[in-house]
């Protein structure tokens, strides 16, 4: 049916989007105690930013990512993992001309074609950190 949602994903709705809010301020808290800044990178990436990064001959490269063609012909996909995108903005944006360490965070959408089951859905939210230039985290 038309007016179902996708397999795999999910409504999150009022009830829970506060406890969502809740964990995600606690989140942000620890990230700002702690000097990280807060990054949003796009949905989509070209699809060879996940081949370089992940690994061509990985599950989630072989069997896991929405990828598709624009009108162009590109290669684009639906972000399965948040490393990849901060890490190519972080060159793409000159971040390494920052004072070092760089740290940023991340609250993101992300989406793989797996196996759905209890707790485990395509669509899914993953919180992250990432620091550059720095032995520590």
């Amino acid at each position: 049916m038309l007016y179902n949602a996708p397999r795999g994903t999910r409504d999150i709705l009022p009830d829970e989007t506060r406890r969502w809010q809740y964990v995600e301020a606690k989140f942000r808290s620890v990230c700002d105690r702690f000097a990280y800044e807060e990054i949003r990178i796009p949905t989509f990436e070209h699809t060879e930013v996940f081949l370089r990064s992940v690994g061509e001959t990985t599950d989630v490269v072989q069997k896991e990512m929405y990828t598709f063609e624009d009108k162009s012909g590109r290669s684009l996909t639906l972000r399965p993992e948040g490393t990849a995108g901060v890490a190519r903005s972080f060159i793409e944006q000159g971040m390494s001309s920052n004072p070092y360490p760089v740290r940023l965070y991340y609250l993101l959408n992300l989406f793989r074609y797996e196996r759905v089951g209890k707790g485990r859905y395509r669509e899914f939210n993953q919180f992250g950190i990432e620091a550059f230039g720095s032995v520590e985290p």
